[in-house]
C-alpha cells in the first residue's frame, strides 16, 4: 500500500480542486447525483444495520463503505468541493476565479440534492410498501432522527443552533480528511483503510453531514417525522452546510496547503 508523502497529496489537493473548478456543468451534475444518492443508500443502510442489531457502533463501521465507492468512482460530495476547489484560486491556477467557485458548490449542492432525495423517495417506498401501510421500524426510526435533529435544537435556541453548527464543522474536519486520506495511497485497499477512520468517527459521534441530511430529514418527513420542512431548513440544513464549509476548507484544506505546499520560510541557523 504504497503511502503518498504530504507534500505530495497536497498537491494533489490543489489538482483536483482545479479539475472540479474547470468541469462541465454536465459532468458536475452527474457526478454530484451519483454521490448523493450512493451516500444516502450507505446511510439507510447503516440506520438499518443500526436497527436491526441495537448497536449503532455496527451501523458507524460498515456505513463508510458507500463514501468509499463513491470516491473510488470519482463521483464528488459538497463537503469534498468545499475543502478542495477553494484551493485552485489560492494556488492562481488559470481559469480560477472564485466566482467558479461559487458556481461549482451551487452545481453540486443541486446535484447531491436530487440524488439523495431520489433515494429517500425510494426508501420510503420500501418501508410503507409503496405508502400503503405505517412505517417499519427502519421506517420511525428515520422520522425520530428527523425530529431530534430539527425541533430538538430549536428547543434549546440560540445554544441549539451553536451545537448544530459546530456539528457540522467537526463532521467535515473528519470528511474532508477522509477525502484526503484516498489521496495518500496509490492502492485501493490503502485508500479505502484511509477514508475508513475519519468517516466512521463522523458518523458514530453524529456530527451533521449535509448531504446525509438531504437524504435523512425528506424520508423522514414522508415517513411522518413531526417536524416541517422549515424546521429542517432552519434548523438543520442550512446551518450545518455553513459548518461543513467551515470545517473542510479551515482544518483540512488551508492548514494542509500552508503547512505542506506553502510551506513558511525555514529558520536560519543561529
Amino acid at each position: 500500500m504504497a503511502y503518498v508523502v504530504p507534500t505530495e497529496f497536497v498537491t494533489k489537493m490543489v489538482d483536483a480542486g482545479e479539475s472540479k473548478l474547470l468541469m462541465s456543468t454536465r459532468d458536475t451534475l452527474i457526478r454530484a447525483y451519483m454521490a448523493g444518492a450512493i451516500l444516502a443508500l450507505a446511510a439507510a443502510f447503516a440506520v438499518t444495520v443500526s436497527v436491526n442489531t441495537g448497536n449503532p457502533l455496527i451501523g458507524a463501521l460498515l456505513f463508510p463503505v458507500g463514501f468509499i465507492m463513491l470516491y473510488l468512482m470519482g463521483f464528488d460530495l459538497l463537503t469534498g468541493v468545499f475543502t478542495l476547489v477553494p484551493l485552485a484560486v489560492l494556488d492562481k491556477r488559470p481559469g480560477a476565479t472564485w466566482g467558479g467557485v461559487f458556481r461549482n458548490w451551487t452545481l453540486v449542492f443541486l446535484g447531491n440534492f436530487a440524488g439523495a432525495l431520489t433515494v429517500a423517495v425510494f426508501m420510503a417506498i420500501i418501508f410503507t410498501f409503496g405508502f400503503s401501510e405505517a412505517p417499519n421500524a427502519v421506517g420511525q426510526k428515520i422520522g425520530h432522527i428527523g425530529e431530534g435533529r430539527t425541533v430538538g435544537y430549536a428547543a434549546h435556541g440560540a445554544a441549539g443552533m451553536l451545537t448544530l453548527f459546530i456539528r457540522g464543522v467537526l463532521c467535515n474536519w473528519m470528511v474532508s480528511t477522509g477525502v484526503v486520506a484516498a489521496m495518500m495511497s496509490t492502492s485501493v485497499s490503502g485508500k479505502a483503510i484511509g477514508m475508513w477512520m475519519p468517516i466512521m468517527v463522523f458518523f458514530y459521534m453524529g456530527f451533521e453531514h449535509s448531504i446525509v441530511n438531504m437524504f435523512l430529514f425528506p424520508s423522514g418527513l414522508m415517513l411522518g417525522g413531526q417536524f416541517t420542512l422549515m424546521d429542517y431548513l432552519i434548523w438543520n440544513e442550512i446551518p450545518t452546510v455553513l459548518g461543513n464549509l467551515v470545517g473542510g476548507l479551515t482544518f483540512v484544506g488551508l492548514t494542509l496547503y500552508s503547512t505542506h505546499y506553502k510551506t513558511a520560510p525555514k529558520r536560519a541557523l543561529s
